[in-house]
Formats: C-alpha cells, structure tokens, sequence
C-alpha cells in the first residue's frame, strides 16, 4: 500500500517510478526505546504511525544482555530515601551530561518502570509487594534491577504485544538509507526517509515527525559485542547533518566472541581460571595454554579479588587500572591484539594455588551470603545465576565442559545524536532521537540507566509531538522535491558501485579494523591523526566510487556506506577530544606523550603510560556536526547544569490546567 508513486530521472536516461507513503509520525527502530515512543504516541492520540524496522528480533534490545541485565531507575523499595532530584545528581555526577536531561530521566523513571510492570514485564518483588533492588556500577544507592539476561528482550515482547493490540502498522525487512531534510539553517527540518524493502524495492516514507531509534554503532568495531546483524544507522542521520554529542563516550568490556554477549557480574564473581593461548590454540587445554594473570599480582588471592571485583566493574574504567580491576582489560588486550594470543574463561577449574578461605573480605562474603563457595567456578556460577549458564547452552556453549573464548569489546555508546530535553535533535525539528542513538549520556553513567533513558525518552517525545506537531504542517512540494533529489543521489551511489573494484565486505572491514585499532578503549593522538587519514581517504573513495555489491546487497552496501562516513565523525570527535588534552576518563584510556604520564604496571611495559583525566572538561559537552560539503567540525560547549526543583504547587497546578505544563513542549524551562 502506498498513496502516490513519484517519478524519479535517472542518469541513464529512464525514470523510477517510487512508491510513496504519507504517515503522520514514523518511527525508525524497534528496540525497546521506539516500540515504547510508538505505544505512548498511540495512547496520546498520535494514531497515524508507522514502524520501520529491519526486524522486530532484530535489534539490539531483543537479542543482547549480561548475566544479569540491569533496569535502573528511581529507588522503590525499603526505607532507603531516594527522590528525583538525587537521582539527576547521580545522573549529572558522571561528567559532561546536561541538568536538564538528567532531571527528566529522573523524573519520569518512576512512571515509565511502572508502565512495564503494568505491561507484564516481570521485575522481582518481596512478598510485601516492595521491587527490590541492588547496587550497580556508578551506583551510590540499589536503584538497580533485572529480570535475568533478557530483561530488554523482555521489555520488547511486552511492547510488541502493545504494539499490536493497538494496530499500529509494522514494516519489517526495511533498511532506512537517507533521512530527508530540506531547508536551511533553523529552517531546516526532518520530513522522511528513503527506505530499501526486502533489499531491493525502494519506497519513501514522508512524515510530519520522525522518531529515529536505530540502536546504537554496532556496526563499527571489528571487535564488538553488539548482536551479529546489528549495525545501526547513526551515520544516516549524520550524513544528514543532525549535530551530535559525546561520540568520543563509549563503553568497552569483556565479552565472549562466539556467541557475543557480556561476561559481566556472576560470570566473573564466580572467579573463573583465565588462560591464554597461541592463535591456533582450540581450547584452553593447549600445550601452551598458561594463566597469563597470574605474574602481574602479588598472590593469587589478589588475583581472584580482582577477577571478582571486575563482575562489580566490568565496564573497563581508566580510574580502576593503577591498583584496579580494569587492569585486567589491558592484561586481555595486550595479549590478544599485541601479542596475537587467545583468552579463555575457564569455569572447571580454580585459577592455581586458589583457596577460598584466602578471599578477602569483600568477595568471601558475597560468595557465603549467596551460596556460592562451591568446588569450581561452573559450580559456583551455577549458584550464583543458573540463568547464565543456560544462556550459552541454549546457543550450544557447555560452561562446565569446555572453556568460553574472550575478548575487549564494544559494548555501548554513551554520546550520540545532540538533542534536547523534548528529545528533539538540536538543529533539525521533528526529528525525535531515541534509545542509545541519542547521546544523552555523560562520561558516566549507572549500569542500565540506557534502559531507563530510552523508555522515558519515548514519554517524552510522545507528549511534545502531541502537544506541539499534532497537526499537519508539511510541505507537500518541498518534501517531494527533497525526496526526488535525494532518491536520484543515492540511485547514481548504487549504480557507480557496481563498477567499481572493492567490495562492501572489504571497505567495512578496513573501517571496523581501524576503530578498534586506533578509537576503542585504547587511544593515542598519534594513532588517531594516522587514522584520521585513512579514514578521510577511505570516505572519499566510498563517497565518490561505491563498493561493489551484487543486486541482493545493495542494502549492505549502502549500510557500509552510512558506516564509513560514521567512523569518519567518530574520529574527528576523539581525535579533537584527545588534541584537547581531556586525557584518560571513562573507558577510554589515552596513552600520554613520551616523559609525562602515570606508568600503569611493569608488565604492560613503557608505552601504557596513562595521561590523566582534565576534570574540567568534564563541566562541558562535546558537539560535533558534519557540514553540507562534508566538512566535520567538533566544539565544546558548557553543559547545562540541573534545574532548580523548588516550584510552588499553585503556579504549577495553574499552569498545568492552562494546558502549559513547564517544559512539556520540550522548550520553556
């Protein structure tokens, strides 16, 4: 079904004739963040909707988790005082996120958790009805909760089944390659996309508003814990000129490679044998198989105290790797990028020489008060969380029979799309970033405090666009002229691919080596401007060239595209941070110029040598944005501190009745 067909001329001389569909609002994802934007929407009175979607088990939501996938939100259980305001501080206190998004994700974490327990989701309660909670990383009080591993795939079947009790309209199998945004300057403004079905129909979809909730850069690193399949499509919006915030904010940790998934909390508490092998090693119980950790401690109990310790902090932190369990992140990656070497977690045995009662304090007591001081690691683990064991042997991985091969991944981007705190992007109206692609994170942030952000961003999203674009202000004959330009553009990309020499698989292999090489978890200025170069030229050559594909991988094609051009911006953002002099923060450690530093342990040699963090930078967010001839500029701009909380109920009740709740358009403060 579509409402008119636009003809588009093409360079050969023959037209496409494009089928073009009219929808009020659509809603680009359909991960937890734009299923719960759509259900909200629907229940404001916003029916006209369209999901487009590569798939509803496609994304990230549905098919990632840890040992135990933390929600966090505001504090519901015991005596425990906990209020909005704390929890933007919380929020805030992670560096370089502005006040005012932090208030709103406070302020709306209560209603928006409640929303999924309504909708079935079942987080644990006490036999008072109380919903328990623990403490997670970056986490001053126990906000944090789960359903197990798949409490965001949980949340996804609860929404889905909203979804479609409501009736609202599902494309599966489409792939959004261009935004469409004519205008300039202030004027500009978000009216569509042009979208590839079943990888090789094209159809346009134009709208008043665009929720975009494409997941986060999966796509990018070669090393990455981001579903198989999943890429994202920050770079569409990109391309577009949407600005961005904190690109150069991203979480790095452990994570097993063949099935991709998080080794985080029980899977290390559980103190596992870490091993290492030659390249060709198979399994951990190669020849040359040694426990390459080992040498780097005091004791072996110091060891597994910090094995233990990174369950807590599995995010690798440059603040926990003098003396720290994020020493162990570097330990990995110095054996398996440096020296070409595998890593393996094996639960059937203990680390050598390892006694229980030798434990320290911290860890003996966690392991006694959870019933966890069995024999073996498997057997602890078992105890700890059966869930995760039976995770990795539904996808054919026997914990307690054969060693779990690891690596330092990818795991999250804290920046992304620069919105504001109507979670509209800051300088192209009606485009509604949502979930991980918008960049609403600080340096910092609780562990699953994503989860929260990307529910209340669907809240709040669905009351702007209620309140403020419900009606039907678009211009019909603009948008259809941007569309056919657009159309004719990408048209003349995929034709010019087919002639040209390198393959998709080639060019997003170069690019995914480069960003784990030169923008993960390990960073120099030196790596960064060499490949800053490599990515420039690379652009280049895909922007003007192609890369070739056959007529069913078009769509990947120009999915490596929007890629290429992502990790070009990607660069230019951490390039300029490090030129900065921001230093070492978060899960980005920056390596300091020769003579200066803080030297991190003699088994890592002379070139890890730490540059510290500059704690200004962290009163300031980083903003870049890509010019209409390709030019990418970064800044950084004082970040909005939180909101006073002091209103008086009778104004705000008054204003409230007038239909002008304070900043409910997204605008007023």
């Amino acid at each position: 079904m579509h409402d008119q067909t636009v003809t588009i001329p093409l360079q050969d001389g023959h037209t496409l004739a494009l089928p073009v569909t009219w929808v009020h609002t659509l809603v680009i994802g359909s991960g937890a963040a734009g299923l719960n934007a759509a259900v909200q929407l629907h229940a404001l009175g916003v029916t006209d909707l369209l999901i487009l979607t590569e798939g509803l088990d496609r994304g990230t939501s549905y098919n990632a988790g840890s040992d135990k996938q933390t929600y966090y939100k505001l504090s519901l259980y015991g005596g425990e005082a906990d209020s909005p305001r704390a929890l933007a501080e919380t929020l805030y206190a992670g560096g370089s996120m502005h006040g005012d998004l932090a208030l709103v994700e406070a302020s709306y974490s209560a209603r928006a958790f409640t929303n999924l327990v309504a909708m079935g989701v079942p987080f644990p309660r006490d036999r008072f009805g109380g919903f328990v909670g623990y403490k997670t990383d970056h986490d001053p009080r126990q906000r944090a909760t789960s359903i197990g591993p798949w409490t965001s795939r949980e949340m996804c079947r609860a929404l889905t089944t909203q979804v479609r009790q409501r009736g609202i309209r599902v494309r599966e199998r489409a792939n959004v390659t261009a935004l469409l945004t004519p205008g300039e300057g202030a004027g500009r403004r978000c009216v569509g996309a042009l979208a590839l079905l079943d990888g090789t129909t094209w159809h346009a979809y134009l709208a008043e508003n665009v929720v975009y909730a494409t997941g986060g850069p999966g796509g990018l690193y070669r090393t990455s814990v981001y579903p198989e399949g999943h890429t994202g499509a920050i770079g569409v919006a990109l391309l577009a000129g949407a600005r961005a915030r904190n690109l150069s904010e991203s979480q790095f940790g452990l994570a097993s490679t063949a099935f991709r998934w998080n080794v985080s909390g029980s899977y290390m508490q559980a103190i596992p044998r870490i091993v290492s092998t030659a390249p060709d090693g198979a399994t951990a119980d190669a020849d040359d198989a040694r426990e390459f950790l080992r040498p780097c401690y005091a004791s072996v109990a110091e060891l597994a105290e910090q094995v233990f310790l990174k369950g807590y902090q599995w995010p690798f932190d440059t603040h926990k790797i003098v003396g720290g369990s994020s020493l162990i992140d570097l330990l990995v990656y110095q054996e398996t990028v440096l020296r070409g070497r595998r890593v393996y977690l094996d639960y059937r045995r203990n680390p050598d020489g390892l006694s229980l009662s030798d434990l320290g304090v911290e860890a003996r007591a966690y392991l006694e008060r959870s019933g966890a001081m069995q024999e073996t690691p498997f057997e602890r683990l078992q105890a700890l969380n059966p869930a995760a064991v039976a995770l990795y042997r539904a996808h054919g991985i026997d914990l307690a029979a054969a060693p779990l091969e690891v690596a330092v991944c990818a795991q999250h981007n804290n920046g992304g799309l620069a919105a504001d705190h109507a979670w509209e992007s800051e300088n192209l109206t009606h485009l509604f970033p949502v979930g991980e692609v918008n960049g609403s994170h600080g340096v910092y942030r609780p562990g699953g405090a994503a989860l929260n952000a990307g529910q209340v961003g669907g809240y709040r999203l669905a009351e702007s666009i209620a309140a403020r674009y419900a009606s039907r202000t678009l211009d019909r004959t603009k948008a259809v002229a941007a569309l056919t330009q657009t159309t004719a553009a990408m048209l003349d990309w995929g034709a010019r691919s087919q002639q040209t020499e390198r393959s998709w698989q080639t060019e997003r292999a170069e690019l995914q080596a480069r960003m784990t090489r030169a923008c993960a978890h390990v960073r120099s200025g030196q790596l960064l401007a060499h490949a800053l170069d490599e990515a420039r030229a690379q652009w280049q050559r895909v922007d003007t060239r192609g890369c070739r594909h056959t007529t069913d991988t078009l769509g990947d094609a120009l999915t490596t595209r929007q890629l290429c051009f992502a990790h070009l911006v990607y660069l230019e953002a951490a390039a300029y941070a490090v030129a900065g002099g921001v230093g070492s923060r978060g899960s980005a450690l920056v390596l300091a110029p020769a003579g200066s530093g803080t030297p991190i342990h003699p088994a890592l040699g002379d070139a890890f040598v730490l540059q510290p963090e500059d704690e200004r930078f962290r009163a300031q967010v980083l903003e870049t944005e890509a010019a209409a001839d390709g030019s990418i500029t970064s800044r950084w701009a004082p970040r909005r501190p939180v909101p006073p909380t002091d209103a008086w109920f009778e104004t705000t009740w008054a204003a409230w009745r007038a239909d002008k709740p304070p900043g409910g358009d997204g605008k007023d403060s």
